[in-house]
């Protein structure tokens, strides 16, 4: 007998798990963070940091930043949210990656990690909006930071 008051056993499957909570997303879960996997994949192959460290260093910073998401409402220009994923995606002052790396205590290189990784993901939302060129101009002035929901 379980003693999960629900009457629930230890067993978990995604069809529950989405009755228990209607924004459950299997895949973000697993990830642990907003970036889509085909940007991830492209930052980690450019990032000077180890394949294994930037999902790590996205799940710390995803929770700094969603922290923060009513800041970056107020502030920041929001250039897409993904209502079927609850992620918002943003552009901020150059070097935004700067300060959030000294919040964290991060060093330069997985800084940059981080930088790339949303700039990638912001690419790819780009891509499948027909925006991509608005978007890779806007980062010639801007960085970009994606929050999850």
């Amino acid at each position: 007998m379980s003693d999960d008051p629900s009457g629930r056993t230890g067993e978990s499957n995604g069809a529950s798990d989405a009755a228990v909570d209607p924004e459950y997303d299997p895949e973000m879960r697993t990830r642990g963070h907003p970036i889509d996997s085909n940007a991830l994949l492209i930052a980690a192959a450019k990032a000077s940091v180890g394949p294994g460290r930037l999902p790590e260093l996205l799940r710390e910073t995803d929770e700094y930043l969603r922290a923060h998401v009513d800041e970056y409402d107020r502030r920041y220009e929001c250039v897409d949210r993904d209502e079927d994923t609850g992620t918002a995606t943003y552009l901020v002052p150059d070097g935004h990656w700067d300060e959030i790396g000294a919040d964290l205590s991060l060093d330069r290189r997985e800084c940059d990690a981080l930088r790339r990784a949303h700039e990638q993901h912001l690419l790819r939302v780009g891509t499948q909006r027909r925006r991509r060129r608005e978007f890779e101009s806007a980062l010639e002035l801007r960085d970009a930071v994606v929050v999850s929901g």
